[in-house]
């Protein structure tokens, strides 16, 4: 079966940009948030849920705990649906914690630290427990403050060259996002503005008493498959592939117990869930979706939605800044000022009817971050161009 683009995206606009009345229904279509920025989460529920402000995001997170901020695929922070922890946690986020875990004790192995650390094994077990029991008796914390309290973490690594980038670094950081990604300890409500980066941290009980319900990895990489394909396919096994982080191996295993159809994609073989229907979308809906967002982020292979815009909205890693849609495409950017103020440019013509929606959004858009600027993180072209007009 031939899927054509225009298919393709008949289909992300009917499951991406559906519009939504809770944050939980947002996190839902979408199976999971890009959480590296902390604006991006915010950001890509309102433009996805017209009825909503910023603290019924919020609230979401940190009252009601629906949500979950998580390290997992590709060592990337996600925020997911309270009741898919267990499974996401044991298909991508174990895997990541064991690679964190061999990484961390090859360095503390092999590069001079500060104190000398004879027997890595004990140091760490011991900072580990000491971290634990800490975080319960001050309830939540920052890195800051637990490494104030808990000397291990204080443990540096030291320069072996004169690399401008080879510096002293302390372990705080990599023991605290380890010990997360292996479900001993969860990110709360950061310190400061909801644009803030300082998250604070919390024992895994106050959110799960019994810790983390342990699921089969296997089984649950190929729940998470499943899931993705509802959300994102057709698509390549490379998208599935990338967007999880896993190997080869484990991307055909997941894939072999579903129901799936082959189908032919522009960029080649792809699959579907036999369930997969395209229906048209009631409307050409235009986005304004932040840096990040889970849907410009959902493939490897981005040309049928991304077109020729690579360029001006893409950073030198690979993160994509702010996008404008319009029909299941690309077709813009734009980017937050100082003054909170939403500034936008359409990198080809969509006629004035969608040119107004964008003008639209941007002022919607405007008001509800009244005032706060949002600086990213990873600046593309565009943005710094646009920020740099005001």
């Amino acid at each position: 079966m031939k899927i054509t683009d225009a298919q393709r995206r008949h289909r992300l606009v009917a499951q991406h940009f559906a519009r939504a009345s809770t944050t939980e229904g947002v996190v839902s279509s979408l199976l999971a948030l890009h959480a590296t920025d902390p604006a991006t989460v915010y950001l890509s529920v309102l433009a996805r849920a017209r009825t909503l402000g910023l603290l019924d995001v919020r609230d979401a997170m940190y009252e009601r705990r629906s949500l979950v901020r998580l390290m997992a695929m590709r060592r990337t922070m996600f925020v997911v649906a309270h009741d898919d922890v267990p499974m996401i946690h044991a298909a991508a986020s174990l895997g990541v914690s064991r690679t964190m875990r061999a990484r961390l004790i090859k360095q503390v192995s092999t590069l001079p630290t500060e104190p000398v650390i004879d027997d890595v094994e004990s140091w760490l077990a011991a900072t580990e427990a000491e971290t634990e029991s800490a975080l319960r008796s001050m309830g939540t914390a920052t890195g800051a403050e637990l490494s104030a309290a808990v000397p291990g973490l204080k443990t540096a690594l030291l320069p072996t060259t004169d690399k401008v980038y080879d510096v002293k670094r302390y372990v705080t950081s990599e023991v605290l996002v380890m010990m997360a990604a292996e479900g001993k300890l969860v990110r709360v409500e950061p310190r400061g503005a909801w644009t803030s980066r300082r998250h604070a941290w919390a024992p895994i009980d106050h959110w799960w008493p019994d810790g983390i319900p342990e699921l089969d990895e296997t089984e649950a990489r190929t729940v998470l498959a499943r899931r993705w394909l509802e959300v994102f396919g057709p698509a390549t096994l490379d998208d599935l592939q990338w967007w999880t982080g896993w190997n080869k191996t484990q991307t055909r295993g997941a894939v072999s117990g579903l129901d799936t159809e082959t189908v032919e994609l522009t960029e080649g073989d792809g699959i579907m869930l036999s369930s997969t229907t395209f229906d048209k979308p009631s409307e050409t809906s235009v986005m304004l979706l932040p840096a990040l967002d889970p849907t410009p982020m959902g493939w490897k292979h981005r040309t049928w939605y991304l077109g020729e815009h690579k360029a001006p909205l893409f950073d030198t890693f690979g993160n994509i800044g702010p996008t404008i849609w319009s029909g299941g495409r690309i077709v813009g950017g734009w980017a937050v000022t100082g003054s909170g103020e939403v500034v936008t440019e359409l990198l080809e013509d969509v006629g004035s009817t969608a040119s107004k929606a964008v003008a639209a959004e941007a002022e919607r858009l405007t008001t509800l971050l009244d005032g706060t600027p949002v600086v990213p993180s990873f600046p593309t072209p565009l943005e710094k161009k646009l920020r740099g007009k005001k």
